[in-house]
């Protein structure tokens, strides 16, 4: 039995396009405990669903949001999900309790190679970095922000292109959050989930 509950709030605009997140998406589909929910499949038209959103938080411990980096952030209807859902009273101030204490992070494919995510590279700023405004996010919902899981370079993998190694180092990510043997510490000081996967799953769960 799962000991945590994992959503995937999963968001691309236009997925037959998609080089990287279709597959990462079709490696973690019907694993027990997950729930993968396409934003843009649900709501077409942008018209969310408030109320059900919220329950969807409410019945799961990990908060997961996977999409593409457009414009060092996200697809838009992502950031609609969070002007809405994420409301005063519920989510963050006074009497904003319901997100205490879970797990959240940002499985990201970017187009750009990793090098170009360092101060020295063209954008200037690590992937880490870039994501602030979610950790800040998190915090202010006093949620545990972990760092990211990211996959460079998707504009040169082709469609016949498995993603082998990410697709299945996602699936243990997830796996091991779920039975409570992720460090838990370890991930939310890294720079990026992606390389140390595997160093960072215990035999035991974690304290």
């Amino acid at each position: 039995m799962a000991v945590r509950r994992i959503l995937i709030l999963f968001a691309h605009p236009v997925l037959e396009r998609s080089r990287v997140n279709v597959r990462l998406a079709d490696a973690v589909r019907g694993l027990d405990g997950v729930t993968l929910h396409d934003l843009y499949e649900t709501y077409p038209a942008m018209h969310l669903d408030v109320k059900r959103e919220q329950a969807l938080l409410l019945a799961h411990d990990v908060i997961v949001f996977q999409h593409p980096f457009y414009w060092y952030s996200a697809p838009a209807i992502m950031k609609e999900w969070q002007d809405l859902v994420l409301e005063h009273g519920w989510a963050y101030g006074a009497g904003g309790h319901h997100l205490d204490g879970k797990i959240t992070f940002n499985v990201i494919s970017t187009g750009g190679p990793e090098h170009a995510y360092r101060h020295d590279g063209y954008n200037r700023y690590t992937m880490r970095e870039l994501l602030t405004p979610w950790d800040q996010t998190a915090h202010l919902c006093r949620m545990r922000f972990l760092a990211p899981f990211v996959v460079h370079a998707a504009l040169r993998v082709t469609k016949d292109d498995p993603l082998a190694g990410p697709c299945e180092a996602y699936r243990r990510l997830l796996e091991a959050l779920r039975d409570d043997r992720l460090d838990l510490d370890r991930a939310a000081a890294a720079e990026r989930l992606d390389p140390i996967v595997d160093e960072l799953i215990t035999t035991r769960a974690s304290a």
